[in-house]
């Protein structure tokens, strides 16, 4: 399980429209190729400086095709990464102010302190 490439797939989708859309769509088609294609790119590197190593394992991969923000947040996603990225996805649904961050919390609710780990 990596931590790192959960929350590295939630910021890079979240800061393109079009892939928010994209992964609002198609979300498991999503997953597989940024997985194939932006896994193991450098963040921030703009040379194709790349790894080889990183990938999702198939809890972690589920949990994003499925849209599964407890799940994530259960993995160790960060809270702030999810919640923003699927609002973006979301809120649109809701006919009320605040509707996707109200279910948000509702479906998050039974965690009690301490938090999963949140550390990368």
């Amino acid at each position: 399980m990596s931590k790192y490439l959960l929350n590295k797939f939630l910021f890079t989708v979240d800061r393109d429209p079009e892939l928010v859309e994209r992964y609002r769509e198609e979300p498991r088609a999503t997953v597989e190729w940024w997985e194939s294609e932006y896994a193991n790119r450098i963040l921030g590197s703009h040379s194709g400086e790349s790894s080889t190593w990183l990938r999702f394992d198939d809890i972690e991969r589920e949990a994003l095709a499925a849209h599964d923000y407890p799940k994530l947040f259960e993995l160790g996603a960060h809270p702030f990464l999810t919640l923003t990225l699927f609002i973006a996805m979301f809120e649109r649904d809701y006919a009320e102010p605040l509707g996707f961050q109200l279910e948000y919390a509702q479906r998050l609710s039974h965690h009690t302190l301490p938090y999963p780990d949140i550390a990368t």
